[in-house]
Order: structure tokens, then C-alpha cells, then sequence
């Protein structure tokens, strides 16, 4: 909760508590309540009213809340988190009972159900004071604006949400539903829920935590091989698969002790088996390529290898 928020908040907080004042002591807003309902709008402009009894569907709980949750669902979703649709619930169940309780609490009559000229018609059994429809239109068109993630989507959808609050609100005036001063009270209700949605973060973070554990358990129920690391390759066909250790480790055709092993060989840091060292032989004490001996003929002035040179000549005796 930044200090301009806090601000917004407690001066909106003192705007409601003025006007619920002012209705209580019948103050000249009554007044003008009673004024604008002799005017009867509704009868000025009657060519508007079909649209209107659309229009103000935009208000009502029902629907808008359907129409938002469908697309914040999506959102989740694609997020693969639930805070979008916590984050409507929230403020769907703060608005019912903020403005529920003042309703009830307040009991006032329409226009349409008045009884004396003049009188604020409280206490009387009615529900209408503040006016759910727009605080409703305030609430769930301005979580779309709260739940932006870029500055420019906040302001457009701030906006949006204003203007359709505020049409929804002077709508219900015209239709006589509601008096001028429960339309500035279902303003300011509704934006008190949004200002004070970051104080109930916390809360909504804590249940979201919860529900994505939930679900991960039975997801994992259902599907216990999902988490599984991907499967060691096929062998091609004509080839033995190749042997994996018990940690899921491939092991090498070289690595697998063969006759090597049993004669002492020992292995390299690489795996490679290692044979011992053995005496080098030359060509002419190697066995005969053929069991009837070398394939060279033999030569008479030709003299082992292995005979020792002579110093001075370079060649052997008799050379």
C-alpha cells in the first residue's frame, strides 16, 4: 500500500461517511435526490431507454462476474497460477459484505417505493442505499485495471472502468431505480474495495499457496510418472539396449568388465580397460605370417637386425 493509495483510501473513506451524514440529517442532497426523481429522466428522453435497459446490465453482479472470471480464468491458465481469480473473489466478497451490511443496515426505499415528499426514506425496509449496481461496475471492471501488468493497460483500463461505473450509475438515475445520492455512495463503496485490495494480498497469497499444493497432490496422484525424467533413448534395432545403474546412469559397452579384467588389466581415468606393458618384439622373431614360414625369400647377404654393425663401416661382417 503506497502513501498516495493510503491517501485515496481515507479521503474516499471520509466522501462516504459525508454522504451517508447528509442523507441521515436529510441535508440539501435529499433535496436534490427528490428533485431529480420529479424530473423523471426516463420521460425526457424516452428514446434512449430501450438501450439503457441493456446498458445497465453492465452493473449488475451476475453477469459481469461470469464475463470477468471466464477471461481471468484463461489468464490463469496461461499463467498456471490462480491469483487472477482469488484476487475477484476477493473483492466480490468484500464488496457483498461492505455494501450488504450497509444496505441492510440503512434500510432505504427507492424512488419508486417513497412515502413522504421530501423524507430520506431511511430505516423503511429497503436495500437500495448504496446502489450495488454501481458499485459493482466499480469493482469488476477496476480488477481488470488492478491486475494489469503494464502501466499503459492500468491507465487504459482505469479509464474504461470509470466511464462504464459512471454510466452504469447516472443509467439507474434515469431508469428511477436509485436516488443521485445512492449512486455517489455505490461509487465511492466500490472503490474502496479496490483501494483496499493490497492490505488483502497477503491473505490471497496464503490461499493461493494452498490450493496450488492441493492441486499438485492430486495431480500427482493422478499422474505419478508426470515428474518423471524423460526415458534413456531406444537402442537401434540389432543392438542390445544398453544397461543403465541403479541412479538411471547409461553404462558404457567399454566400461562392462570383460576377459581384460579377469588377465589383470587394469583401467584408465576414462574407463578405458588398460592392458599391461609387454616386451617389443622385431619382425624377425614375430611368428610367421603363414605355417610355412615368411613369405620373403631368403637372402644370404641380408643379416638380421638384431646382428651388431660395425664402427667404421656401418655394416655387419662380410658386408
Amino acid at each position: 500500500m503506497t502513501p498516495t493509495r493510503q491517501w485515496l483510501f481515507w479521503g474516499t473513506l471520509a466522501v462516504y461517511l459525508v454522504i451517508v451524514a447528509g442523507v441521515l440529517a436529510s441535508t440539501w442532497l435529499v433535496t436534490f435526490d427528490w428533485q431529480v426523481m420529479f424530473f423523471r429522466p426516463y420521460k425526457q428522453w424516452p428514446s434512449i431507454h430501450a438501450f439503457l435497459d441493456y446498458f445497465v446490465v453492465l452493473g449488475q453482479r451476475g453477469p459481469t462476474a461470469v464475463a470477468v472470471a471466464a477471461w481471468l480464468g484463461w489468464r490463469c491458465w496461461r499463467q498456471r497460477n490462480l491469483h487472477p481469480l482469488l484476487v475477484l473473489g476477493a473483492s466480490l466478497l468484500l464488496l457483498n459484505m461492505t455494501v450488504g451490511a450497509a444496505k441492510i443496515g440503512m434500510g432505504r426505499l427507492g424512488p419508486h417505493y417513497a412515502t413522504a415528499v421530501g423524507s430520506n426514506e431511511m430505516w423503511l425496509g429497503g436495500d437500495i442505499f448504496p446502489s450495488g449496481h454501481t458499485a459493482n461496475a466499480v469493482v469488476t471492471w477496476g480488477v481488470l485495471a488492478y491486475l494489469a501488468t503494464t502501466s499503459l493497460r492500468r491507465r487504459t483500463l482505469s479509464v474504461i472502468a470509470a466511464l462504464g461505473a459512471l454510466g452504469v450509475g447516472m443509467t439507474t438515475v434515469y431508469l428511477g431505480t436509485h436516488w443521485v445520492s445512492d449512486v455517489l455512495l455505490g461509487w465511492a463503496a466500490g472503490l474502496l474495495v479496490l483501494l483496499a485490495l493490497p492490505w488483502i494480498e497477503p491473505g490471497i497469497i496464503w490461499v493461493e499457496d494452498r490450493l496450488m499444493g492441493i492441486i499438485l497432490r492430486l495431480w500427482l496422484r493422478l499422474r505419478p510418472d508426470s515428474l518423471r525424467g524423460p526415458l534413456p533413448a531406444a537402442a537401434p534395432a540389432g543392438l542390445s539396449p544398453q544397461p543403465v545403474t541403479p541412479d538411471g546412469e547409461v553404462v558404457r559397452h567399454d566400461a562392462v568388465p570383460g576377459p581384460s579384467a579377469r588377465s589383470g588389466a587394469t583401467r584408465a581415468p576414462d574407463g578405458r580397460p588398460h592392458h599391461p606393458a609387454r616386451p617389443y618384439a622385431s619382425r624377425a622373431e614375430r611368428a610367421p605370417v603363414t605355417p610355412a614360414g615368411s613369405r620373403r625369400p631368403p637372402h644370404a647377404d641380408r643379416l638380421p637386425r638384431t646382428t651388431p654393425l660395425s664402427p667404421a663401416t656401418g655394416r655387419g661382417p662380410g658386408g
